[in-house]
């Protein structure tokens, strides 16, 4: 159905619509920077819904805030004169409004994401629009890094338009190998002023003296830039007492995203006709949204913005100073319809910083790292590509979840975490709660992600426990029966629950008292790391599974734990504060992390007694569970570095990728045909028998750097006795040779068949799946495309030949002339290369 919606002559936009439709008709893509109140983020997709190239494909526009999204969708929509959820929808976190009718669907930058994760071809979209691209969201960087990857290999004619106000448009330009269009806009002049600050004035009050200003030398309304919620409650307390409040001739409006659909609808309709308004706002209105009548903008030059807190491990708000982009934006607001004003509660003589920073070079990456590790690519083509340190830190904390096996691949439970749309460490905890618990883990996911809803002397306990319970007894018995906590904080988290639970399978809420482990026991799955025990000899201090202390602050709440898993801490030069924690049943480390526990004989040097002393130990990670002294033998230095590797793993060993390759070959085929008794080389049983297979080859050694990659090869080839050997290399075997002549490798993987990477071409006239460990394995087979892109997994090649490959056939033999593709690949000549030789 066509949309036919020209755009409003209101909207500058207009004038280059003619030649934006003529340069995605002719190219895949565009950078267009537009002012605000040009029109783009509403106009251009309306624009384009007619275009011949989208082949009535869908139209994604991208937005960073949620408010943003629903307003967008909402004005195209009045504009067509249909509800939302018909031609324009939305999708935004928690909530959707789309049909099968949908042909511009608005989304947050983080439902791209999943899009691109679950469906990579995007079979039904034809063009991305990346709306306020400025504010460089982490989601909105990797969604532009995965769709033009999914452009460069799988969607030729996908179009990307990446549009902003404040935009480095030649740079992005050059990132994209794009053209680049401008919308002039339309604003009027803005004067700026920078109202004098009085020594130690509260924001609250700052803003207030600038509010008497604005409204006694504009006749509009005026716009309040403050970082957040609890900002905007002060000030508005601060403003109630000016005049024409208590009349109703001046109304005070917030606008935040916690605000409910109503009262965010209605911060953005224009004001009761004889009254004024002070919008309080975060900076979602800095952009993609309109506020009718602004004449004057407050601007408190301050924001909350990402930030990675290593304390935490999480990713938190922090009030910073804006950039100067942000404050030529926010001062814009002003002279939309007039002549306007903009008081900059900041010295004239203070520089801002040009720009905002790309939030991956600011905040904690395991989330990007687990999305990439999905996606599968080794490399993308980003705007500023994420920080090779922070994203190495990152894939240790995945593999420590289970997200990531050793060879940094995503798992099973990775996919599952992925799914639950939260940080990794929160996401594991959901995944792997039980059923009954999903309601509390819900309540949880909603707790972190918020601000404490504890007021008073509770808000001071580091016990995360009090948080849920009084959200229990909110639910149970309403304000009252939540003593000391916020009730509007505890709705908000309330609904935040709900929408957890929808997630997580309709969960029913939790509700009365939590058992006394039930939350650790939770959490435990998301800080593996922060297991917390006890020191024996001073109760408020704890040992950290990571190897670092912790202490209990004086009033704790926590006092005489045993067990703790700590959420927040604050660093401190010797042992950091634990600001949050739970106590947890720690019979679970060895029902969930037996893997983590051992057993070993320790021998090592004592620098102080300059002797070689020897302990049975059992330990729990980096946490010591109990040590007793045993004797030393006189062979002091093989046991010394026998405990070196134990301490360090064995990545302390140099091991050569033949060496690496062969475990893995072991391992497989130890488990295919176990009647061959081939030994057990995995990393638990190699370190649990280091003195069998390892202290001969340190005979003589003071250094483990002394051993070299070939020893280290031939002693764990040492541990196969000769006819293990020959059966490893018949039935386990490092390549197999494929009917084009060519030796291709076997990729192992313990527990899984081995892979197979090998261009279809070369397998023409192979009926049957090779097989290996006797013919009780079929190989797993990466047929390729000419380009070396796998075009089908599958263990069932006659099934391929006969089902599939007439599609596959179809799809590239125009993209690959010049390579066979045969009719009949039954008695085609297998080949390698392009054109078979005669």
């Amino acid at each position: 159905m066509p949309v036919n919606a020209p755009a409003s002559p209101d909207f500058p936009i207009r004038e280059i619509l003619p030649e934006l439709l003529a340069t995605l008709a002719a190219g895949t893509r565009l950078v267009l920077e537009a002012p605000p109140g040009a029109g783009k983020t509403t106009q251009v997709p309306l624009a384009l819904a007619d275009a011949a190239w989208l082949a009535g494909k869908k139209i994604l526009v991208l937005e960073p805030r949620r408010i943003a999204a629903r307003a967008a969708a909402e004005f195209m929509a009045r504009q067509l004169g249909e509800d939302v959820g018909r031609t324009v929808g939305y999708r935004i976190r928690f909530e959707a409004k789309v049909s099968a009718a949908t042909r511009i669907e608005v989304v947050t930058e983080g439902i791209l994401t999943r899009l691109l994760q679950s469906d990579p071809e995007l079979a039904d979209v034809g063009a991305i629009l990346f709306d306020e691209f400025h504010e460089r969201h982490l989601h909105g960087d990797l969604g532009a890094a995965l769709a033009l990857d999914v452009q460069a290999n799988l969607r030729p004619d996908l179009r990307l338009v990446v549009m902003s106000a404040t935009l480095d448009g030649e740079r992005v330009a050059r990132w994209l190998d794009a053209p680049r269009l401008t919308s002039a806009g339309r604003s009027f002049p803005v004067r700026i002023e920078h109202p004098a600050p009085r020594p130690n004035e509260d924001l609250p009050f700052a803003v207030r003296r600038a509010a008497e200003l604005a409204l006694a030398e504009t006749d509009g309304d005026v716009l309040v830039f403050l970082p957040g919620k609890r900002e905007i409650d002060r000030t508005r307390g601060a403003l109630g007492a000016l005049p024409g409040v208590d009349t109703g001739r001046l109304a005070l409006v917030p606008l935040h995203g916690e605000l409910s659909l109503a009262e965010q609808r209605a911060a953005l309709r224009p004001a009761d006709p004889g009254t004024r308004r002070i919008v309080l706002a975060t900076n979602v209105a800095e952009s993609s949204v309109t506020l009718p009548g602004i004449r004057a903008v407050i601007d408190s030059g301050l924001a909350r913005e990402p930030r990675f807190d290593p304390n935490s491990g999480f990713t938190r708000l922090e009030t910073v100073s804006i950039a100067q982009s942000s404050a030529d934006q926010r001062a814009g607001r002003a002279g939309r319809v007039a002549p306007g004003v903009a008081y900059r509660l900041w010295p004239q003589s203070q520089r801002l910083e040009p720009s905002r920073k790309p939030e991956l070079e600011q905040v904690e990456l395991s989330g990007l790292a687990l999305e990439l590790a999905a996606w599968g690519a080794d490399s993308l083509a980003w705007l500023d590509a994420p920080p090779a340190g922070a994203l190495a830190q990152s894939r240790e904390l995945l593999v420590l979840l289970g997200a990531l096996d050793d060879a940094r691949r995503i798992t099973a439970l990775g996919r599952d975490m992925l799914g639950v749309g939260t940080a990794p460490r929160l996401a594991a905890a959901a995944v792997r709660a039980p059923a009954a618990q999903r309601g509390l883990i819900a309540d949880i996911l909603a707790a972190i992600d918020a601000r404490s809803p504890l007021r008073g002397e509770s808000a001071r306990s580091d016990d995360f426990r009090t948080r849920i319970a009084a959200l229990h007894a909110w639910r149970e018995g309403g304000a009252r029966a939540a003593r000391d906590a916020d009730a509007g904080a505890l709705a908000a988290l309330d609904q935040a629950s709900q929408g957890w639970r929808r997630r997580l399978g309709n969960a029913a809420p939790a509700r009365g008292v939590a058992d006394s482990h039930a939350l650790g026991d939770l959490l435990l799955h998301a800080f593996p790391d922060r297991v917390a025990k006890q020191d024996a000899g001073n109760p408020r201090r704890y040992a950290l599974a990571n190897g670092r202390g912790v202490r209990l602050h004086d009033n704790t709440a926590l006092f005489g734990e045993p067990w703790l898993v700590a959420l927040d801490l604050r660093y401190e030069e010797k042992d950091s504060l634990i600001l949050s924690a739970a106590p947890f049943d720690p019979a679970l480390l060895e029902r969930d992390y037996a893997e983590r526990f051992r057993r070993e004989r320790v021998v090592r040097w004592n620098g102080a007694k300059k002797a070689v002393e020897a302990f049975e130990e059992r330990r729990f990670a980096a946490l010591l569970l109990d040590r007793r002294q045993v004797g030393v033998t006189a062979a002091d230095a093989v046991p010394a570095l026998i405990a070196a590797v134990k301490a360090q793993g064995l990545d302390a060993l140099p091991w050569s990728d033949h060496a690496r390759e062969l475990r893995r070959r072991v391992e497989s085929l130890r488990q295919w045909c176990p009647e061959l008794g081939l030994p057990d080389v995995s990393d638990e049983a190699l370190l649990a028998r280091l003195d069998d297979w390892l202290a001969p080859y340190l005979d003589g050694k003071s250094r483990l750097e002394a051993l070299r990659a070939d020893e280290l090869s031939q002693a764990l080839a040492a541990m196969l006795d000769y006819d293990q050997r020959r059966a490893l290399d018949a039935h386990a075997p490092v390549a197999l040779r494929v009917p084009s002549g060519n030796e291709r490798r076997l990729d192992y993987v313990p527990g899984q068949p081995p892979v197979l990477a090998v261009k279809l071409q070369e397998l023409f006239g192979l009926a049957d799946t090779p097989r290996i460990a006797q013919g009780r394995v079929a190989v797993t087979l990466h047929l390729l495309s000419p380009a070396q892109r796998p075009i089908q997994v599958t263990q069932d090649l006659k099934g391929f030949w006969e089902r599939t490959y007439p599609e596959v056939k179809k799809e590239l033999k125009g993209r690959y002339p010049k390579h066979p593709w045969p009719d009949d690949p039954w008695s085609a000549t297998p080949t390698a290369r392009a054109k078979p030789r005669a």
